[in-house]
């Protein structure tokens, strides 16, 4: 460990570089600087010494050729605790670069908006992987800064220590700085990876890299005997629980984190005010409401008061102190919302046992005309099985259901197709085989996860009745064709007036001609969600 004197900084990130440099310029420590950031740093009347002039040899190449030489890579790499190193430094005029902050060219921006092939390519950093690797490998003598969040800690321990950083500090900016190298050549290989021979990208290439972080280890797995943790990968711009704010509660389970994301996925998919209650992954709740958040609560609640308990609540609005007085009164582990009013948390918090449901805000599209199409992760569903992973895309396809085709004699009514539109998002988000009865606005029953498709219809019936849900004038929604007639004759015994369903089935002539003996309306999506 030594005292930094000298560091070489060049950033295609100039976010808050010009505060760094000043202050490491205050410190007495001399910037070595190339290209658009020296001209930055001069413009600000920071004292800079060109790259050029300590090699003597000029940028060439349109700049592609800048920091690739004997005096600036060994200058890095040069072991100061070995004599032999700094003969050589002295005898070829070598001097020592003990910091480099460096980031690099921005590969994956520049992909993610569509440019063409020959930019792309220009966007491949060259010397910028080299003098990062050459530093971190060198870290117990160089100091190597790639994240600008790291600007202000890394200022404030050279000031408090004279000009020196800790090995601590120095490995874990390392560290850093590999995984920063990693993700950067990871992008790269997964971009031409994808590319045909006309240099355009396909859907799937012939290698997957991915960089995840960290964000907790857990207490346990889905089992208290499996060990587990919890990773993040992108960059927030789409809700998710690896991006909440937890404001209340016990740390998240393993389990807690999957039924939260079940919830907050479904809870998405409803623009008007909702209510989602989730147990094992699978909605037993949900309901939305024109009156209130409150409302919509009750009445989700009410569509299984006892799968609820210990349940997930979603909710798509700010919490109120009318909602916090309805959430108390049952046990939950979760509630997800964009946020809490301070009278909701008092409420939440007013009890020991209140204490330790976790509240978590997660910042949701706003309601209103303007709301648009929640955000998609752009990344792709994974799947992990043994020895390999199954890669997908998301299944988000909403549909207007008004637009669908209308099988049977009889049309829906508008009543009928808005709650067809509310069942179809419903199912969408229910294990398979999956069948949900709802009204307009409420679910009424579920049948989740049989083996067979008339067994989940009547399942949802008997879970109606037991909370005395009456089917009456329902409708149905089904997450994948009906095979044979007999789920259609268990909804119409129930009382339901309307399916939907993909269609798609060899009998499909046979559940079309049920339905019409019945009196059903039914509507074909062409669309499937299962969900294993």
């Amino acid at each position: 460990m030594g005292t930094i004197k000298r560091a070489l900084v060049s950033v295609s990130d100039k976010d808050g570089v010009i505060d760094f440099a000043a202050r490491l310029a205050g410190l007495g420590i001399e910037i070595l600087s190339t290209g658009g950031t020296a001209a930055l740093l001069r413009e600000n009347r920071i004292d800079v010494t060109e790259v050029a002039d300590v090699t003597g040899f000029p940028e060439i190449m349109d700049g592609r050729v800048k920091t690739l030489h004997p005096k600036v890579h060994g200058g890095i790499l040069a072991l100061r605790d070995k004599p032999e190193h700094r003969a050589q430094m002295e005898e070829l005029g070598i001097g020592a670069i003990d910091m480099v902050v460096v980031n690099l060219y921005p590969f994956e921006a520049t992909v993610a908006r569509g440019a063409p092939f020959d930019e792309i390519i220009e966007q491949i950093d060259i010397g910028g992987p080299a003098m990062i690797r050459s530093a971190a490998k060198n870290h117990p003598h160089v100091a190597v800064v790639v994240e600008p969040s790291d600007y202000e800690a890394v200022v404030e321990e050279l000031a408090a220590s004279g000009g020196e950083l800790s090995s601590d500090t120095r490995f874990r900016l390392a560290c850093r700085a590999f995984h920063h190298t990693a993700r950067y050549d990871g992008a790269i290989s997964n971009y031409l990876g994808r590319l045909d021979e006309d240099r355009k990208p396909g859907p799937w290439g012939e290698k997957l890299n991915l960089q995840l972080t960290r964000l907790q280890e857990l207490r346990y797995g889905e089992n208290p005997h499996q060990s587990a943790a919890f990773y993040a990968h992108g960059d927030g711009a789409v809700p998710s629980v690896a991006r909440a704010t937890q404001v209340q509660g016990k740390q998240l389970s393993f389990n807690n984190i999957l039924d939260a994301d079940a919830a907050l996925s479904t809870v998405l998919d409803f623009s008007e005010t909702a209510a989602v209650a989730i147990k094992h992954t699978n909605p037993c709740g949900l309901a939305t409401s024109d009156v209130s958040l409150a409302d919509a609560f009750r009445k989700a609640k009410a569509g299984d008061p006892v799968s609820i308990f210990g349940g997930v609540i979603a909710l798509n609005r700010p919490v109120d102190a009318e909602t916090a007085d309805e959430l108390k009164q049952i046990f939950l582990e979760i509630v997800i919302a964009p946020s809490f009013t301070p009278e909701a948390r008092e409420i939440l918090s007013s009890a020991k046992r209140l204490l330790n449901i976790r509240l978590l805000e997660i910042d949701m599209p706003a309601p209103g005309p303007d709301r648009g199409t929640p955000a998609v992760d752009a990344s792709h569903d994974l799947r992990r099985v043994h020895g390999g992973v199954l890669v997908q895309d998301w299944d988000h396809k909403p549909i207007d259901v008004r637009e669908c085709k209308v099988v049977t004699e009889r049309q829906p009514t508008d009543d009928e197709f808005k709650a067809l539109g509310f069942a179809w998002r419903v199912c969408h988000h229910v294990k398979s085989n999956a069948i949900v009865f709802t009204s307009g606005d409420q679910l009424l029953g579920v049948g989740a996860g049989q083996m067979s498709r008339v067994d989940s219809a009547q399942l949802a019936v008997t879970r109606a009745k037991t909370h005395g849900l009456d089917l009456a004038g329902s409708v149905v929604a089904s997450d994948a064709f009906y095979p044979f007639r007999d789920g259609v004759d268990a909804a119409a015994e129930a009382g339901a007036r309307a399916v939907i369903q993909p269609g798609g089935s060899i009998r499909d002539e046979e559940v079309i001609a049920a339905a019409n003996e019945h009196g059903l309306a039914m509507v074909f999506t062409g669309i499937r969600h299962f969900r294993h």
